[in-house]
C-alpha cells in the first residue's frame, strides 16, 4: 500500500512538473517524459534543482511554440515564422494601444497651444510620423491574410478560420464605431490656433491645428481611454458617465479579442514561402518604426514638457511597457525570417 500510495504521489508531482510545457509538446512528449520523472521523484523525492530543470525546460519550450526561441526543423520553418508573425502581431497591438494613449496625450495639447522645447516638439513630430507609417504598414501586411481568408471561404475550404475571422470583424467593428461614438467628447474640440495662426520653427511655419488632423486625434484618444490612471482613483473614476466607464472597460476587451483572432488566422493561413519571407521584411521594418516611435516618446517624457505636455508617471510607466513590447517584437521579427527564401 505504502509503495503504491507513493507511486501515486509521484505520478501526481509529474503530471504537475508537466504542466510548465505547451499542450502541443505534451501530447507528443509527455507520456515519456512522465515516465522518467516518476522514476527521479522516486530515486530524489526531494530535489529542487530538478523543478528548476523542468521549469526552465518549459520555459523555452513555450517560447519555442510562440516563436520567440529555438530553430526550426526540417518542414517546421513556416511553422516557426507563422508563430513568430503571430507574436509579433500581437506586440504590434499592444505598442499601438499603448502607443497612442501616450500620443493622444500630445495631440490634445497641440490643439491648444505651441509645444514648448525642442524636445518636446521632436519628440510629437517623430511620434506622429511613426505611428502614421506603422498603422499603414500594419494595413499593408494584412492584405495578404484578408485576400486568403476571403478565398478560402468563397472556396468551402476555411476550416479553422471563419470563427476567427468573425471575432476579428466583431473586434474591429465594436472598437471603431465605439472610438467614433466616444471621440464626440475628445477634450480637444475648441482648441484655438497659436497666435497667428502659425507655428515658427526651425524657418518654417506650419498652420496652427492642421499638422496632427483632429478627427484622428479624437479616435485614438475615444479608444485608448482605458490606458489611465483614473483607475487607481475609483472614487474620481466613479463620477465619469456610465456609458463611458462601460466604453473603457469593453474597449481593451474587443481589441485583445481581434489581436488574439489575428494571431489565430496568421497561425493557421499558410501562405507561400516568398510571401511569408516579404512578411518578415515587413515586420522588421515594423520594428524600425516602433524604435523610432519609441525615440520620439523618450525625447518627450525625458524633456518633461511642459503645461498640456508635462509628462508624468504614466508615461514613464508607458515608456517601460513600450520598451519591454519592442524587445519581444525584435525577437519574433529575427526568428520569423530563419529558413526563409531572402
Amino acid at each position: 500500500m505504502r509503495a503504491g500510495h507513493a507511486g501515486q504521489a509521484a505520478r501526481i508531482r509529474a503530471e504537475r512538473l508537466l504542466r510548465w510545457y505547451p499542450r502541443a509538446w505534451r501530447d507528443r512528449y509527455g507520456p515519456e517524459f512522465a515516465e522518467l520523472l516518476i522514476s527521479d521523484i522516486t530515486e530524489r523525492p526531494k530535489a529542487p534543482s530538478r523543478t528548476l530543470d523542468v521549469a526552465r525546460g518549459g520555459i523555452v519550450a513555450r517560447l519555442a511554440t510562440a516563436g520567440l526561441a529555438g530553430v526550426a526543423g526540417t518542414g517546421q520553418v513556416q511553422v516557426q515564422a507563422r508563430a513568430s508573425l503571430a507574436s509579433l502581431g500581437c506586440c504590434q497591438a499592444f505598442f499601438l494601444l499603448i502607443g497612442a494613449g501616450m500620443w493622444s496625450q500630445l495631440a490634445i495639447g497641440w490643439q491648444w497651444s505651441a509645444p514648448a522645447g525642442a524636445a518636446t516638439m521632436t519628440g510629437t513630430l517623430l511620434m506622429s510620423a511613426a505611428l502614421l507609417a506603422f498603422i499603414a504598414l500594419m494595413g499593408l501586411a494584412a492584405l495578404p491574410y484578408a485576400g486568403t481568408v476571403t478565398v478560402k471561404i468563397a472556396r468551402g475550404q476555411a476550416r479553422g478560420l471563419v470563427i476567427p475571422a468573425l471575432v476579428f470583424a466583431a473586434g474591429v467593428t465594436v472598437a471603431f464605431f465605439g472610438g467614433r461614438h466616444f471621440g464626440n467628447g475628445w477634450p480637444g474640440t475648441g482648441g484655438h490656433p497659436w497666435p497667428g495662426g502659425y507655428l515658427r520653427a526651425g524657418g518654417h511655419e506650419w498652420i496652427g491645428r492642421g499638422l496632427i488632423p483632429g478627427g484622428l486625434a479624437a479616435f485614438s484618444w475615444a479608444s485608448t481611454l482605458s490606458v489611465t490612471t483614473y483607475w487607481l482613483h475609483p472614487a474620481a473614476l466613479a463620477t465619469f458617465p456610465a456609458a463611458e466607464l462601460a466604453w473603457m472597460a469593453a474597449s481593451p476587451v474587443a481589441l485583445a479579442c481581434a489581436a488574439g483572432a489575428a494571431a489565430a488566422l496568421v497561425r493557421r493561413v499558410e501562405l507561400p514561402a516568398r510571401l511569408l519571407a516579404w512578411q518578415a521584411r515587413l515586420a522588421a521594418s515594423a520594428c524600425g518604426l516602433m524604435l523610432a516611435f519609441f525615440a520620439g516618446c523618450g525625447c518627450w517624457v525625458a524633456s518633461g514638457g511642459q503645461g498640456l505636455f508635462r509628462a508624468g508617471a504614466i508615461d514613464a510607466a508607458g515608456i517601460a511597457a513600450l520598451a519591454a513590447t519592442l524587445a519581444v517584437a525584435g525577437q519574433a521579427a529575427r526568428h520569423a525570417r530563419y529558413g526563409l527564401p531572402r
